[in-house]
Formats: C-alpha cells, structure tokens, sequence
C-alpha cells in the first residue's frame, strides 16, 4: 500500500505540473488581435520562465512585455546586452484579455533599428 501512496502522488503532481505548464505557455488570456506599442525600456529581466520588458509608454504608462521562453527568445537574437534601460522600444504583440491588466505577448520587438521575430509564425501584418 506505501508503494501504492508514492505513485499515485507521483503522478498527480506530475499532471499539476504538466497542466500548470499548459495554462502557463497557452495564449489563451490574450487578445487575437495585435497591437503595436511603443515606449522607453525601464526594466529587463532575461531569464525563466519568460523574459520581460516593462515599458512606459507616453499615453498609457507602465507596460509587462512578456518575450518568448529564454531559448526562442535567443535564438530570435534578443540576448543579454541586446537592449537597455532607457531604448526606445516598438514591440508588435497580443495584449491581455483583461483592460485593467497592462500586459502583452510580444511577437517581434524592435529595439535600436534592429527587429527581433519572437514567434514569427504569429505575426499579423497589414
């Protein structure tokens, strides 16, 4: 029976992560519809689970721009050293569901003349 109580805890909090990893990588609280922003970069952090950017825009404040997971966001160019605090930033993205929430989903920034596709396949154009 002990062996019994390992597993079956075993396996359930390996679906409370693979399920809190689902809802954590999904696009489902933002918009379908994307947005340009554009502002000065007043905070980096490059790390897991997500770099972010917070920008402050002229008109509407203090922004979260959530970039890819640290390896695309790499593999996109956007590194350490890519982009700091005071650039002006234009990041093309999808913005949470929630109006009271300033959050977006960069799919391509572009930072000192110098784009970076995050999530190319994602990118709407006119």
């Amino acid at each position: 029976m002990r062996m019994f109580g390992r597993v079956f805890g075993g396996v359930v909090l390996a679906m409370l992560i693979v399920s809190g990893a689902a809802a954590h990588h999904g696009w489902s609280w933002a918009e379908a519809d994307q947005m340009e922003l554009r502002g000065t970069i007043r905070d980096i952090y490059i790390g897991p689970p997500h770099p972010t950017l917070e920008v402050e825009t002229a008109d509407d404040g203090l922004w979260r721009v959530e970039l890819a997971n640290p390896s695309q966001t790499e593999r996109a160019g956007f590194v350490e050293g890519s982009a700091k605090v005071g650039d002006e930033i234009v990041a093309l993205g999808n913005r949470s569901t929630d109006p009271e929430e300033k959050r977006m989903k960069a799919v391509r920034i572009t930072v000192g003349g110098k784009t970076y596709d995050l999530y190319p396949e994602r990118i709407k154009t006119n």
